[in-house]
């Protein structure tokens, strides 16, 4: 099961998935997590990187998984190395975060596995702002209804220093628990993440100015010609910034971009040739060639369409046939470690 919800860093979110049987496809979006999975006896935490393209992700059936979703650009800001280093990798948090640092973010959930619920993992993020099962970009549903994630990257990019809040707020004075609207005021591990990524961004530059433009830029279908063009910069030197901020190049980012907003459009319903000429490309056979280049698999397996249009977050009961994870990047704990840079 996948829930997620608006989270108090702009532009990410915060989602929570019990791991089923059998590995599950993650597609790429652009983004990278911080997750934490209740696996040991305090747990995990792992980030995960950009990918480039899907990666299939195995836990034990029935581990429990939260992850803080960043929108593209913004996990330098958080993690403190540039987005590049971490490209289609997962890797434990204490490989990033100072020790001491990392040692009271494991007390917190310690604190919680002793006394917290384990049916609210994250602090209900789907009863507190958003659709339960809408599964957008994250595992669950059967190609990850990107739209949260890599489809809105015009929010993505957003300042990440909204996110932090007024001043004072941080790890230690952000309390870590559920809001009202999940009725109760538990520490929870959604609470513990979003508290030490907002102590985290508060600390950080402010994230450059060109990332947001360069994000809606993409998601508009610009070429990168024009973008760099716009940004008084050449192709190389916004490839070189877009590395550092994304974790790979514009055009990698805007491939990454149009799969995901034609995966949206293909689980509503709409034709594979209407949605390839809405979406920027040639035609239906270039669309196909895309997504399996991007995913591994054609588009028929990917998505298991219904015989009419399905709701958001109805995928999940069709994935399990073909073991395609709504979780895009950054739901699944990877083969390692998972999430998305």
């Amino acid at each position: 099961m996948y829930r997620e919800r608006a989270a108090r860093p702009a532009g990410a979110v915060l989602w929570t998935r019990t791991a089923g049987p059998g590995p599950e496809r993650i597609l790429p979006d652009g983004c990278t997590d911080l997750i934490w999975c209740d696996t040991g006896s305090a747990g995990e935490l792992i980030v995960a990187g950009p990918d480039t393209v899907a990666q299939l992700a195995q836990v034990p059936s029935g581990t429990r998984c939260t992850g803080l979703r960043f929108a593209p650009g913004t996990g330098p800001a958080v993690f403190g190395v540039p987005a590049h280093e971490l490209r289609d990798l997962r890797v434990p948090l204490d490989a990033l975060w100072p020790a001491a640092e990392v040692r009271r973010i494991i007390g917190a959930l310690e604190r919680w596995s002793e006394g917290g619920s384990p049916g609210n993992a994250a602090g209900s993020p789907g009863s507190a702002a958003g659709s339960p099962g809408s599964a957008a970009g994250s595992p669950g549903s059967a190609a990850g209804s990107p739209g949260s994630a890599a489809g809105s990257p015009g929010s993505a990019a957003g300042s990440p220093g909204e996110g932090a809040g007024s001043p004072g707020e941080g790890y230690g004075s952000v309390s870590p628990r559920q809001g009202s609207a999940a009725g109760g005021s538990r520490l929870t591990p959604g609470g513990v993440l979003e508290a030490a990524a907002l102590a985290r961004l508060r600390a950080a530059p402010p994230v450059d100015p060109l990332i947001p433009r360069v994000v809606a830029a993409l998601r508009g279908g610009d070429r990168v010609a024009a973008i760099a063009a716009r940004a008084g910069l050449s192709e190389r030197q916004l490839h070189r910034r877009s590395l550092a901020a994304f974790g790979y190049g514009p055009k990698t980012l805007g491939r990454v971009v149009r799969l995901n907003r034609a995966l949206d459009e293909v689980r509503a319903g709409v034709p594979y040739a209407q949605v390839a000429a809405a979406t920027g490309y040639a035609d239906q056979a270039h669309l196909a060639r895309e997504v399996r280049a991007l995913t591994g698999v054609p588009l028929s397996t990917l998505i298991d369409r219904p015989r009419r249009p399905a709701r958001r977050g109805a995928e999940s009961q069709e994935s399990a046939a073909s073991g395609v994870s709504g979780a895009n990047r950054s739901t699944a704990l990877p083969s390692g470690s998972r999430s998305c840079a």
